[in-house]
């Protein structure tokens, strides 16, 4: 079985499962981690600021608006995320570079894909709670994703 299923075994009244909107890219199908958030509209620039300094193992997660026009994250952040050794990412928002991010050991879940490169103004907040797929992701809360889904809690679990 898979990581989420198991953990729906085990602790099914402690997590909320995501609305299935999102991808998968990149080789890493199943991770989790600690959730740490960023919330910007068509400009990447902090989402590439979180990928550089969030602690390893961490989960990023963004809300992009669920904009499919501007991608927040293409192949050369993404290997920031393979070289910091985070555990993946959730966008609810677009990738490019889709190609070599599947080609890459990383873990990235996203509503689609687009050609056009973020804007960067550098707009935006962190580590703030956020709310979309109908699950509210925290700062601290954990998540975790594999093929079956994204689940999310408000603390580790341990199987």
């Amino acid at each position: 079985m898979g990581l989420t299923a198991d953990i729906c075994d085990e602790h099914k009244d402690k997590v909320v499962l995501a609305d299935p909107i999102f991808q998968h890219y990149g080789q890493i199908t199943t991770f989790s981690g600690p959730v740490h958030t960023v919330n910007v509209f068509e400009d990447n620039v902090l989402v590439k600021r979180a990928l550089e300094t969030i602690p390893e193992g961490s989960v990023l997660v963004i809300e992009g608006g669920a904009s499919q026009r501007y991608a927040l994250m293409g192949d050369n952040l993404a290997a920031i995320a393979q070289n910091r050794n985070l555990a993946g990412v959730i966008i609810h928002g677009s990738i490019r570079d889709a190609g070599e991010i599947n080609e890459m050991p990383v873990g990235v879940y996203a509503l689609g894909t687009t050609p056009f490169p973020s804007i960067k103004k550098g707009e935006g907040e962190k580590d703030i709670p956020l709310r979309f797929a109908n699950v509210a992701w925290e700062p601290g809360f954990w998540v975790y994703a594999d093929e079956d889904g994204i689940l999310v809690s408000e603390t580790e679990l341990q199987l």
